[in-house]
């Protein structure tokens, strides 16, 4: 409504009245909107759909490790879909990795074991240790070295064959080997650094936040545009009884996978028998896939639910 008014303060009351009412209305206007349910059809593959070359539902810590007993400094990609990579890398004490950045993508990693010294551009230095996430920005240098005295055990996810650059420091070229095909040659990059927001924080230890806070949750610790990172903590006691039939929900274009980070974990994946993951193994389900996820046991149990879709959409079943 228009001011009529003839007196300045008049006037001006109304005009203040205009001007607070917009901001109102711009505050509403910025509330998150809430999910609604609706009743949609979607495509569903008749059957399960394959796994991509080199995949499979659920891999276990304990055969990683039996296969690698006696080396010190090992390395296995574990999730490799043509979008995201997951791989597991175990250091030795002393072992470092050189400062180096990703000019595209966003590297996080979650500590199973061991403990890891971590340098990030624009923050102060800290120890990442069992339970710990860490998250590196785009554009942004940083490195890494195992400490203390036993080795480190590291969850690392990338975008796949993402690009890892090294700091022009010296005239010698990296003593990394350069991909296949490819060189090393000098090149300048104009790069924005350390780029974190209300979804990304360079570094979170489940163990302290469940100390500090008995109803803790999780929630989201990577969200950009190539990738989501959820961290899902809880306990079954917290759950409705188990219902065996439940499908859960698929995704109709994404992949997902989780690390299960502490405790255990029920899936039951369309076409399979469920079964029971435990802390440090990967389990991997492809898109159009039914699958349900709950804690399970009486201690705190946490997965960390990874998609290639950012706020990735949930298909459930009609529920009468």
């Amino acid at each position: 409504m228009p001011c009529t008014t003839s007196s300045p303060i008049s006037f001006l009351l109304c005009a203040l009245c205009v001007v607070c009412g917009s901001f109102r209305t711009f505050g509403r206007a910025q509330e998150p909107q809430r999910p609604v349910p609706t009743a949609v059809w979607a495509p569903k593959p008749a059957q399960p759909p394959a796994y991509p070359p080199g995949q499979k539902p659920w891999t276990k810590l304990a055969d990683l490790k039996a296969a690698h007993k006696g080396d010190a400094d090992w390395h296995q990609v574990i999730v490799d879909d043509g979008r995201l990579t997951g791989e597991y890398v175990a250091a030795a004490p002393g072992a470092k990795v050189a400062r180096r950045l990703h000019p595209d993508t966003r590297e996080w990693f979650a500590v199973v074991e061991g403990e890891v010294k971590v340098e990030i551009e624009g923050q102060a230095p800290f120890t990442a240790t069992r339970g710990s996430l860490v998250n590196i920005p785009r554009q942004t240098i940083y490195a890494l070295e195992t400490i203390g005295d036993k080795p480190s055990l590291r969850f690392h996810v990338n975008v796949t064959h993402a690009k890892t650059l090294f700091p022009r420091d010296s005239q010698e070229r990296p003593s990394q080997a350069a991909p296949a095909g490819a060189a090393w040659v000098p090149a300048t990059l104009n790069r924005t650094a350390g780029q974190y927001d209300q979804f990304n924080q360079p570094h979170l230890n489940i163990h302290e936040a469940a100390s500090k806070n008995e109803k803790y949750t999780g929630g989201r610790f990577v969200r950009d545009d190539k990738s989501e990172m959820l961290v899902i903590y809880g306990y079954e006691k917290n759950l409705p009884p188990l219902d065996p039939n439940d499908k859960g929900h698929f995704h109709a274009e994404s992949a997902e996978f989780w690390l299960v980070f502490t405790g255990q974990i029920r899936y039951a994946f369309e076409g399979q028998q469920p079964f029971i993951a435990s802390e440090g193994d990967i389990v991997y389900v492809p898109a159009g896939t039914w699958h349900a996820t709950r804690y399970t046991g009486t201690a705190p149990a946490c997965r960390l639910s990874i998609t290639e879709y950012v706020g990735n959409a949930l298909l459930l079943e009609p529920r009468p």
